[in-house]
Formats: C-alpha cells, structure tokens, sequence
C-alpha cells in the first residue's frame, strides 16, 4: 500500500501527534487558541485534516485555496487565501518554520551507541561510548571519534582523522587526511581528503607532486553523496562552518570556502580558489584555479568563471560575466537573428 502522506512510516521514525500550540512555537509562528492535535506533516494538495502543511511560494496559491490541511505555516501577506476549515500558523519565514515542524514530526533516529562486531578497529583509536559504529566499517590507527557521531555501515575512518561531536558519516563514505568539527554531515559515499590533482611536467613525463595538507571540515557542514574533496597541497583545504555541498560536487586541493556557503550538484572548483562567506553556486558551474571569488557573489548554473569576482556580484554565462551584460548579449543575438529571419 501506497501512502500518500510525507514521511512514509516504512523508512522514517515519527513522534506526535502534536497540540496546534506546539507546532506553532516550533514553527516560530502566531496561530489562533484553538485545541487541535496534528499527526503530520503532507503537501497542500494531498493534507488532511490531521496534518500541517505549509505555503512559500505564490505560484502554489490555487493549492492553499483548496487544501483540507488542518493548519497551514504561510506568511501574514498569504493568511487571506487560507480556507476557513484551516488554522493559519503565521511567521514571516514560512519555509524555515515547515523545516522546524517537520523535524518535530520526524526526528533524526538516535545513535545506537557502540561497535558493531563486524567493524574493524583499531587499538589505539579513539571512539566515545556514545558514539555508534556501524557494520563492516573500519577506524585506522590514531582516529578519533566524538560523542553520539555516527559512523554509518563500510565507512573508513583513515588513520589520524578526527570526528568531532554529533557528526553522521555515511555508508562507504572515506574519510582521510581530515579534521571534522561538531555536527558534520558526511553522506554516503562520498570521498574526504584523498590526494589532489597535482603533478609537474617533465621531459621524461609527468611527476607526482606529494599532497601534504589536510581537509578541514568546520561546524554545520554537509557534503553530499558521492563528491570529493581533495586535501590540500602544502596549505589546507578548508570548507567553513555552515556551508552545504550538494551531491556530486568537486572542491579541489588548497581551495577555501568561507561561511554558510552553498554549492549545487556538479560544481567544480579547481585548487587554490577562494570563496568567501555566503557564496552561491549554481549546479554544474565551474571555477578555475587561484580565483577570488567575493562576499555574497552568485554564480550562475553551468557559468564558466576564469576571472575573480567582486562581493555581491551575480555572473552567467561561459566565460562569465555580470547578469545585465549576460542578457544585453542574449537580447542583441536574437534581435540578429530575428533580422536573418
């Protein structure tokens, strides 16, 4: 049988039912006095009115009209488009209220502390009693793992390598070479600080260059499935604190990311380029080496960058450029093209 309801009960864990007052406080939003227990969370087309859902973007307004949702999380300007059957839980940042309500409903499974029996580990590692390590998994000399960090089924933790607090490593996942900080998100498969891309030319032919640094990993990251990021040369690879990376993506060697920066799936950015804090890059873009890219600037999906970029900057394009160039360009070509016709 089919559930139409988010969080299918076969592969999530849910808790609830909720009273309307807590879901609220959760949501940091404002709704009505009203005793009402909600049991989940469901898109607006398919909610019931036993579950919340929510409202953050205008083009969905025909569905907020005709939801049978039992509360709805909307933004103040969005309340009049609320059906009467439905309590509004209003706040200003609708989407981050349905992130909060819908950890409420679901919350991340805790750790099973302990090792499994299957895992191999080594003697002079380090791992917290409430730390969970996973079937088939392997932790080599000298690692370290910290408190309620979960190291997921054929994962390896390679020799030096430190886990802080609260991190959640993912099945096959590899991890070298690195330094993690609390609460880091590794998913599966992905690749953590192997040798980078580094080699000199000689007339005999090519001469491995030895990679010498390491990754550092700051708090709050994610590294999505199946990316790679490769260690440093001489200095480190380093990806700061709040920063996401989204699947597939690959950081390589000495490259800098600063804060709460977000890279779309296929990104590549080659070694020794530096992006500084809340940087956005769109999927399958990519970034030549020893580049600076500024505070806050965008870059735009499948954008070539050879050139630094200014903070606050929007680029498109290959070879990139300011968004208002960009589309001056595309206006002119199809103005050509029109006059061919």
């Amino acid at each position: 049988m089919i559930e139409v309801a988010a969080g299918n009960s076969r592969f999530f864990s849910r808790s609830g039912p909720h009273s309307l007052a807590v879901i609220a406080e959760a949501a940091c939003g404002i709704a009505c006095e009203r005793k009402l227990l909600l049991e989940g969370v469901a898109p607006l087309q398919t909610a019931g009115p036993n579950d919340v859902s929510f409202l953050d973007n205008r083009r969905y307004v025909a569905a907020l009209e005709q939801t049978s949702a039992g509360a709805v999380i909307v933004h103040p300007e969005m309340q009049a488009w609320v059906p009467a059957t439905t309590v509004p839980i209003l706040t200003t940042e609708p989407y981050a209220g349905w992130a909060r309500v819908a950890a409420l409903f679901h919350p991340v499974p805790p750790v099973s502390p302990g090792i499994h029996p299957s895992a191999v580990v080594a003697e002079d590692s380090l791992i917290d009693p409430s730390a969970e390590v996973g079937p088939l998994s392997v932790i080599e000399s000298g690692a370290e793992i910290g408190a309620r960090s979960r190291i997921g089924p054929c994962a390896v933790i390679g020799s030096g390598v430190i886990v802080g607090r609260d991190c959640r490593i993912g099945a096959h996942a590899s991890l070298s070479h690195a330094l993690l900080g609390s609460r880091v998100y590794v998913y599966p498969g992905a690749r953590i600080g192997q040798e980078g891309f580094g080699f000199a030319s000689t007339k005999s032919g090519f001469l491995t260059v030895p990679q010498l640094g390491r990754v550092i990993l700051q708090d709050d990251v994610e590294v999505g499935a199946n990316s790679t990021i490769d260690r440093g040369s001489a200095r480190d690879t380093v990806i700061g604190a709040g920063s996401r990376l989204d699947n597939l993506v690959q950081i390589g060697h000495n490259v800098v990311l600063g804060r709460c920066c977000v890279i779309v799936a296929q990104v590549g950015i080659s070694g020794s380029t530096v992006l500084e804090d809340f940087v956005r890059v769109g999927g399958q873009a990519a970034m030549a080496g020893h580049l600076r890219i500024g505070k806050s600037a965008q870059i735009g999906a499948q954008a070539g960058v050879i050139s630094d970029i200014s903070s606050g900057t929007t680029v498109l394009g290959s070879p990139a450029q300011p968004k208002l160039e960009f589309f001056r360009q595309v206006v002119t070509l199809k103005r050509m093209a029109r006059k061919k016709k």
